[in-house]
């Protein structure tokens, strides 16, 4: 019987506004984090949930290389529950939550101010997040925990080209359309070859591991009712590449930050033992206005934005809508 299918949804018309909007935080971030390192900044936590802890991790992959205090990324009821020692005065936290009403957020938000941190929310406004938190932004949270990174680098002294930074975060929104439509001939393809797959594997390494994570979970699992599963792209060959044969499909991301040769050791490996592997790597897609390495800093960044318009591609080649849930929102759990 044939698959029914949906129209595919279009690029969004207003993608750079909403994203222009976004990096138009700089400053206030930067102010924001500045105020932090006067006062005494002992460490810093990145905070949320599914999608938003999943946006973390652009944030954490740089903060944890560059900075010399600790830097900790926790599940929001992890945090809840762990009562982590270091919690208190002095501490940064900076959680996030697309609505600003996922429940065990929220409650860490409030913990985390009850134990005298002090807490930055990229949430919706009016939100119980936002309600919870010192400050919040309402904007892409991956894009606003990078920029705070960088903040953060800059008022610790870290040296950086922060005048490439700034350029680089200016000419995101035009990189964003250009690598989503330029990419997608080549997601149509990943989303045809790979709908009707019992399972699906996915790898990424360093900030990229957030994203195969993101792509297997939340894409794959939540809104499209597939099994999947994700792995970070060194400890693949931890044991999870014993399974591998011509015929199992796997995606690999590649990004172009410092753990890109992790991940080229995945595609070496692919290449030689599949004939289903398929790649979305940064290098191939088209980012108007950016040099090589504003290209490294945003490189996180664009990945997510594609695979989301990968997961368009299922929804309209599999006929699954993607807001369709059978728990989620709809029990009690």
């Amino acid at each position: 019987m044939a698959v029914e299918t949906l129209p595919l949804s279009p690029i969004e018309a207003d993608l750079e506004a909403n994203l222009e909007k976004t990096v138009g935080y700089y400053d206030s971030v930067r102010e924001f984090v500045d105020e932090c390192v006067r006062n005494g900044l002992k460490n810093v936590y990145l905070v949320g949930a599914g999608g938003s802890l999943i946006a973390s991790f652009p944030a954490f992959y740089l903060l944890h290389r560059m900075v010399d205090i600790p830097v900790f990324q926790i599940q929001s009821d992890e945090l809840n529950y762990g009562r982590p020692r270091p919690l208190g005065p002095g501490s940064l936290v900076i959680i996030a939550s697309y609505t600003g009403t996922t429940k065990e957020t929220v409650a860490a938000a409030r913990y985390a101010r009850e134990a005298g941190a002090t807490v930055f929310a990229a949430c919706r406004a009016h939100s119980p997040l936002a309600e919870a938190a010192t400050l919040a932004i309402e904007g892409g949270s991956d894009i606003l925990e990078l920029m705070a990174a960088y903040a953060l680098c800059e008022a610790l002294g870290v040296e950086l080209d922060y005048a490439a930074v700034r350029a680089a975060f200016a000419a995101l929104p035009a990189a964003f359309r250009a690598a989503v439509e330029g990419q997608e001939q080549h997601v149509h393809d990943i989303a045809v070859a790979l709908k009707d797959e019992p399972i699906t594997y996915v790898l990424g390494s360093g900030p990229s591991h957030g994203w195969a994570y993101g792509l297997a979970m939340c894409y794959l699992q939540e809104m499209q009712w597939k099994h999947a599963v994700s792995f970070n792209a060194g400890e693949f060959f931890q044991g999870a590449f014993e399974v591998v044969q011509e015929d199992t499909p796997v995606v690999l991301l590649l990004g172009e930050d410092p753990s890109r040769p992790i991940a080229e050791r995945a595609q070496r490996f692919l290449d030689t033992y599949t004939k289903r592997a398929h790649y979305l790597d940064v290098r191939d897609f088209d980012l108007p206005g950016m040099t090589a390495e504003g290209r490294a800093i945003v490189s996180p960044l664009i990945l997510p934005k594609v695979i989301g318009r990968l997961a368009k591609h299922y929804e309209a080649v599999r006929g699954h809508n993607l807001d369709q849930r059978r728990y989620m929102f709809r029990t009690i759990y």
